[in-house]
């Protein structure tokens, strides 16, 4: 059902409007300092969003023997080389200083007897590097000293429920602000840039990691208003997602840094199958641990997580969060191997930006898992996602500070589209589609049937309405997986060869 405010209010003009409030969006609103900022929250301040549940935590090359280069090597053969190197040296040269930044806005990483910051090792990483809080907690400790911080800050401003539905353009078709639904009625939030900061896409598959509203709503906002979009094809997809009876939308993570602490995949004989399938066995990239814990599903076989030797009894203090899943579940982590299924888990494609973060559109930027800014390539390395938004965030801020957009010579242009979210039974057709036809293996027969569905939807949809954005973005993710005949990374077809 639509609903659009035939009086809509206009906010005060800020200098930088953020749509969204996870760790990309809140690093850009604090960097940004004296700048005036605005930020949308479409759920609660610090509750909502990907960045909370992200358990593993964050790769620095901080440990003795470690550095940023080494960081950045692993980054690209994670990636399969098709990362861009300009932004992995960004990324990795300024992780450590992230750490600082974090520490000092409060965030109380896990350190050892000796005072020194505990590191763990995850997939495709050849170092111990993972900074971790609270176990498997990282995501929220972060959420939750941003969240204090941008609160106490005078030049923030959060607006909560608060969802963006369509990008503000002037004349001369610089975006100018954001269109948006309070709950009530349809709000314009004017603003001199505007920072897409809105997470990924996973959450449109039936099986995810992710809370519902990662549904690539800020990426669709982009790709509706003409702005350039990449890499869509490359979906991540988390080896190890606790399998429950029955369930769609969100699953618990069980974190890599399980494996890292020395788990074992094992079938439903209790023998492992990983050293056969890669020389790092349940440290291999994550891709192919993917593929091998669903080639065995679907033969029909259970898959698990056997973490009684490597965990055991220190399962509630060193991993609390996976451990109090497992218990809600009935399972009992410390004695018993834990049912496991992939799920869609984090998306290198999004809107993409250059160096400074900006979109291809003049006023428009994006930052964290909304914008494909090159630094994952083919496939993300394992706790690459919070220090991207953080990295990049903080960077965009610090530029946004220095040389703000010059304000638009003409007003806004009246609201191109009225806000009606997508009706909860195609949400729920179009997940069960992607995840049969364009989840961890494909070929162009199911891309191809995928593609004739959304079209159908699509074609029933009110002209103008919002409700068409998730679909389009859909066509175009199934696009891009149809364009690319190769078997690279994240994105594997069964019907061509794998790149060398």
């Amino acid at each position: 059902m639509s609903a659009q405010s035939s009086a809509m209010a206009r906010q005060p003009a800020s200098e930088v409007l953020v749509i969204g409030a996870g760790v990309a969006g809140l690093a850009t609103a604090l960097a940004a300092a004296p700048r005036a900022v605005r930020v949308l929250d479409a759920g609660a301040p610090g509750g909502d969003g990907a960045s909370i549940w992200a358990q593993g935590g964050i790769a620095a090359a901080v440990g003795t023997g470690d550095a940023p280069a080494q960081h950045a090597a692993d980054t690209l053969a994670a990636g399969q080389w098709r990362n861009d190197p300009v932004a992995v040296r960004h990324l990795t040269e300024r992780a450590p200083d992230v750490i600082d930044w974090l520490e000092r806005l409060g965030v109380r990483f896990d350190r050892d007897g000796d005072g020194a910051l505990l590191l763990g090792r995850e997939a495709a990483h050849g170092r111990m590097r993972i900074v971790h809080a609270r176990g498997d907690a990282t995501g929220a400790e972060v959420m939750r000293a941003l969240t204090r911080a941008a609160v106490r800050c005078a030049h923030i401003a959060v607006a909560p429920q608060c969802r963006a539905f369509a990008l503000a353009r002037a004349d001369d078709g610089r975006v100018v602000g954001a269109w948006a639904w309070n709950g009530h009625a349809v709000e314009l939030w004017p603003a001199r840039a505007v920072v897409l900061a809105t997470g990924g896409y996973a959450a449109l598959y039936r099986h995810t990691t992710n809370p519902a509203g990662n549904d690539g709503g800020g990426i669709a906002l982009a790709l509706a208003a003409g702005a350039a979009v990449a890499d869509l094809e490359f979906v991540q997809f988390h080896p190890t997602a606790l399998a429950l009876p029955e369930a769609s939308g969100q699953l618990p993570l069980l974190t890599e840094a399980l494996r890292g602490a020395g788990a074992v995949l094992i079938d439903g004989s209790g023998q492992r199958f990983m050293p056969a399938e890669h020389p790092l066995a349940e440290l291999a990239p994550r891709d192919v641990v993917a593929r091998a814990v669903a080639a065995r599903t679907l033969a029909g076989h259970a898959v698990f997580l056997d973490a009684r030797v490597a965990v055991g009894a220190a399962f509630p203090e060193h991993f609390p969060t996976v451990f109090a899943a497992c218990m809600r579940a009935g399972i009992d982590p410390r004695t018993q191997p834990v049912p496991i299924t992939p799920a869609a888990h984090y998306c290198m494609g999004g809107v993409r930006v250059d160096a400074d973060a900006r979109s291809s559109l003049d006023g428009l930027y994006a930052v964290g898992e909304a914008a494909c800014t090159g630094v994952h390539g083919a496939n993300r390395l394992a706790s690459n996602s919070l220090l991207e938004g953080l990295v990049f965030g903080r960077a965009l801020g610090q530029h946004l500070a220095a040389a703000l957009p010059a304000a638009a010579a003409g007003a806004a242009l009246p609201c191109p589209r009225t806000y009606a979210p997508l009706d909860a039974a195609t949400r729920a057709a179009l997940a069960d589609v992607l995840w049969t036809y364009a989840g961890l293996v494909r070929d162009e027969a199911g891309l191809a049937h995928a593609a004739t569905r959304i079209a159908a939807w699509r074609a029933t949809r009110e002209p103008g309405a919002s409700a068409a954005d998730l679909l389009d973005l859909a066509a175009a993710l199934i696009a891009a997986m149809r364009a690319r005949r190769e078997c690279v990374g994240a994105h594997w077809r069964r019907d061509v060869r794998a790149a060398a």
